[in-house]
C-alpha cells in the first residue's frame, strides 16, 4: 500500500516542494549563461543510511529532464564520510537549481533512516519490532514512513484509515473498552484495531473484547513483564511513551511484540550532505 501511495503522489509532492523553493524562477542561476553544462556529485560529510533516491530523480525530472543521474549508493546503502551519493551532468542552471531541493529530500530522509537502522540494531538479538508513528514531518508523510523501512524498522498505520487506535479519549466518548472494540469491527470488519491501556485489568478487558493489539502506554518494565505474561500470546503487545536509547533494549527484552517510537519521525536530524560542480 505504501509503495502504491508514494507513486501515487510523488509528482505532486516534488512540484509542491520546488513550487515553494523555485516560486517564478532562479534568478542566480541566470548568471550562469544558459549553455553551459557542468558535473557534479554529491557526497555526505558523515556515516548515514542513504534514503530517497526517487524523490531526487524526480526533482531533477522536473527541473530539467535531460539531466544525467548516476547513483553509486542505493537506499538502503550505508555510506561513510566523504562517499559520494551520486553524480549528475546537464545544464549547470538546471543542478543548481535542482540543488537544494533534491538534497532537502535525501538529507531528511537519510537522517530518517539513520535513525531506524540505529534503532533496529539496538533490538536486532530479539524479535521486537520497531515502529514509527504518524508523528511524521507535514507533507512527508510517505516519504518518512518509507525512510523508516529503508532503515530496518517497520511502519504503523499510515494514518487514520487504514486501522483503527483506539486511545483514552476514544474509550471515555464510546462508554468502555468492550463498547469501543464492538463498534469498530461493526464500522470497518477487517481492519486492525488496537486499543491503548494504562492497566493489566484494562488489558485483560481488551483481550477479552477481541482486540488485535492492545498498547501499553507508559507501562514499568516490571509491568510490561506481567502484561507478556498475562497476554500469553493471546494478543500482539506494543510498548509505547517516552522510550529512547537507554531504555529501549531493555523494552525489547520484556518480550513485547512492537515499541512504537515518534521520534524515528519527529526528531529528525538532516545527514550533512554537499554538492559541487566538478
Amino acid at each position: 500500500m505504501l509503495e502504491k501511495l508514494i507513486q501515487e503522489n510523488l509528482s505532486q509532492d516534488i512540484a509542491r516542494a520546488l513550487s515553494e523553493d523555485v516560486g517564478t524562477g532562479d534568478i542566480t542561476a541566470q548568471l550562469i549563461p544558459a549553455n553551459q553544462s557542468a558535473r557534479a556529485r554529491v557526497i555526505t560529510r558523515e556515516v548515514a543510511v542513504i534514503c530517497g533516491q526517487r524523490w531526487v530523480d524526480e526533482v531533477f525530472r522536473q527541473v530539467d529532464p535531460s539531466c544525467h543521474l548516476e547513483w553509486l549508493l542505493k537506499d538502503g546503502d550505508k555510506a561513510e564520510p566523504n562517499a559520494v551519493i551520486f553524480r549528475a551532468e546537464g545544464s549547470a542552471r538546471s543542478l543548481l537549481t535542482a540543488e537544494r531541493c533534491a538534497l532537502n529530500f535525501l538529507q531528511t530522509l537519510s537522517g530518517t533512516a539513520s535513525v531506524a537502522r540505529r534503532y533496529a540494531d539496538l533490538v536486532a538479538h530479539t524479535p521486537c519490532r520497531i515502529l514509527d508513528t504518524r508523528k511524521t514531518l507535514p507533507g512527508l508523510r510517505l516519504a518518512q514512513k518509507y525512510a523508516v523501512a529503508c532503515g530496518g524498522c517497520y511502519n504503523h498505520r499510515l494514518g487514520l484509515w487504514d486501522a483503527f487506535l483506539i486511545k483514552e479519549n476514544h474509550i471515555a466518548a464510546c462508554g468502555s473498552i468492550d463498547a469501543a472494540i464492538d463498534a469498530a469491527h461493526a464500522i470497518a470488519p477487517g481492519k486492525p484495531v488496537e486499543i491503548e491501556v494504562e492497566t493489566l485489568e484494562q488489558l485483560e478487558r481488551a483481550i477479552q473484547a477481541g482486540a488485535d493489539i492492545v498498547m501499553l502506554d507508559n507501562f514499568s518494565m516490571a509491568h510490561m513483564r506481567e502484561a507478556v505474561a498475562l497476554a500469553n500470546g493471546r494478543v500482539k503487545l506494543e510498548a509505547s511513551g517516552g522510550i529512547d536509547d537507554h531504555t529501549l533494549v531493555a523494552v525489547a527484552e520484556t518480550g513485547v511484540d512492537y515499541i512504537s517510537i515518534g521520534s524515528l519521525t519527529k526528531h529528525c536530524r538532516a545527514i550533512d550532505l554537499s554538492m559541487r560542480l566538478v
